[in-house]
């Protein structure tokens, strides 16, 4: 896909203006109390929630991180009109309070995280993310470093192979699949997308592909995780954003499969609970719950909303506020 084409074009945000409201009481609590607010977009993508928070709120500084330089540069471009109300920072998610540091916040009103693939990693055909295409077998987000799914497909033996292809894809054919890979390699090195769904095609039943959607789906998602670490990243990102968020502050997160959803909802939901013991009488003010959550289990997006962006479809929206602080413990 051509970058010539306006970034607002090839880019509608997921469930925009759902993470905008969700974030909104937080920013304009800071807005009253001291003038401006402060929220990291953890994944700015091409910038779409960005542009309509800083729309929104003329004293809001936005910091917006990515992992993709291609990304930043096209969201740069997107944001420019808000000049110095924007820190546009090449770094990994997890990062986050390094970044806020850096940048000299000691906290943050907001927390904004859109997971997974970007419509543009989708959409640039030489990242290698789509099976729909022949492309050279990358998936790294960072292009800049790292190990590519070629790397891994043709390194990796096979039990390491059926491990990822199961527990990141959720595939049931994942034996099956991992011994086509390595047939397929000893022939020849896997180093196209297309060479890996012809593998893929020839041991996954007709009758799955059209139940389970392409036959090639669940693989290309565990390699995309297994190459750019996505769920050791969201461990470790989670509470680091929970670690930079003020007193009143809300964090957002939009995942999309359910291994994401259940790392996001299992510390949630730790700290929306009391740390009391069980049976002790009186629950003192350490033992008190650090976060409200806002949404009632996981929101899905509504049929207008998935019409809107089909990609919205498998999207999960859960989000917390800060009601106590961790120095008060």
């Amino acid at each position: 896909m051509s970058e010539d084409r306006p970034t607002e074009d090839r880019h509608v945000p997921v469930l925009r203006d759902r993470c905008i409201n969700l974030l909104a009481p937080a920013i304009e609590k800071a807005i009253d109390s001291t003038g401006r607010a402060v929220v990291v977009d953890a994944t700015l993508g091409m910038g779409g929630h960005s542009e309509a928070l800083l729309r929104r709120y003329e004293q809001l500084h936005l910091v917006g991180i990515d992992r993709d330089e291609q990304a930043l540069g096209l969201a740069g471009k997107r944001l420019a009109e808000f000049g110095s109300r924007t820190d546009l920072v090449h770094a990994v998610y997890d990062e986050i309070a390094d970044v806020v540091r850096d940048l000299g916040l000691d906290t943050v009103d907001g927390v904004l995280f859109d997971l997974g693939v970007s419509s543009m990693q989708l959409d640039e055909r030489d990242r290698g993310f789509a099976y729909s295409y022949d492309a050279p077998l990358d998936m790294r987000m960072d292009t800049s470093r790292g190990q590519t799914a070629a790397d891994v497909v043709n390194t990796y033996s096979q039990d390491e192979l059926v491990r990822i292809i199961r527990k990141w894809g959720e595939e049931k054919f994942a034996g099956r699949i991992a011994s086509a890979i390595v047939a397929a390699r000893d022939e020849a090195p896997l180093e196209t997308t297309g060479q890996l769904v012809d593998a893929i095609r020839k041991v996954v039943p007709a009758s799955a592909a059209r139940t389970g959607g392409h036959p090639a789906k669940r693989t290309f998602q565990a390699l995309r995780i297994e190459v750019n670490e996505e769920l050791e990243v969201l461990e470790r990102a989670i509470p680091a954003a929970l670690d930079v968020l003020g007193m009143g502050g809300r964090v957002v997160v939009m995942s999309y499969h359910s291994l994401e959803d259940k790392i996001v909802k299992g510390f949630f939901a730790s700290g929306s609970r009391s740390s009391a013991p069980v049976g002790f009488p009186v629950e003192l003010e350490e033992h008190k719950a650090q976060l409200k959550t806002l949404t009632k289990g996981t929101e899905v997006p509504t049929e207008a909303e998935i019409a809107e962006n089909p990609r919205a479809a498998s999207a999960r929206l859960r989000a917390v506020e800060r009601i106590r602080n961790r120095s008060s413990s």
